[in-house]
């Protein structure tokens, strides 16, 4: 998929929720940064991204990412480090594992029915007509038991 026209960011996507306040935000776009690259390919008004925290600078804190884009499933990530900036970077390293794991299963080399779809109809007739082979040149099937 190339560019989006209008790509997404991280500074326009980015809601802050429970456990951060507004003054927070800019902090956390600077942390969150590396995910401009892998969010550009998405439309900004097609993507939103919330992060919170429950229990911040306790040692039970879990911070919470969860990104929303049009045509895809939600994706939740977690982390229960007890440093917050370790925290904030440990759930921007999983979604962006997790975002591009999700394209790489979207790509015709390991999605079988768009690389069939993206296929021409010659080479699908031929590959129909290999299939297609006589019945008497089958091989014979030997049982387990018999054998």
């Amino acid at each position: 998929m190339s560019a989006a026209t209008n790509p997404a960011t991280v500074a326009e996507c980015l809601r802050v929720g429970a456990g951060f306040s507004q003054s927070d935000r800019d902090w956390i776009v600077a942390q969150f940064a590396t995910l401009d690259a892998r969010l550009a390919t998405f439309h900004a008004d097609a993507t939103e991204l919330e992060v919170s925290v429950k229990d911040r600078e306790t040692r039970g804190q879990k911070v919470t990412l969860e990104c929303w884009i049009a045509g895809w499933q939600k994706i939740v990530t977690t982390s229960g480090e007890e440093d917050l900036r370790a925290a904030l970077n440990d759930v921007r390293d999983d979604l962006r594992r997790r975002l591009n794991d999700t394209k790489t299963r979207q790509e015709p080399r390991n999605n079988k029915h768009v690389r069939e779809m993206g296929r021409t109809v010659p080479e699908q007739a031929a590959e129909a007509d290999l299939s297609r082979a006589p019945a008497d040149t089958e091989p014979t099937r030997i049982d387990a038991e018999t054998a």
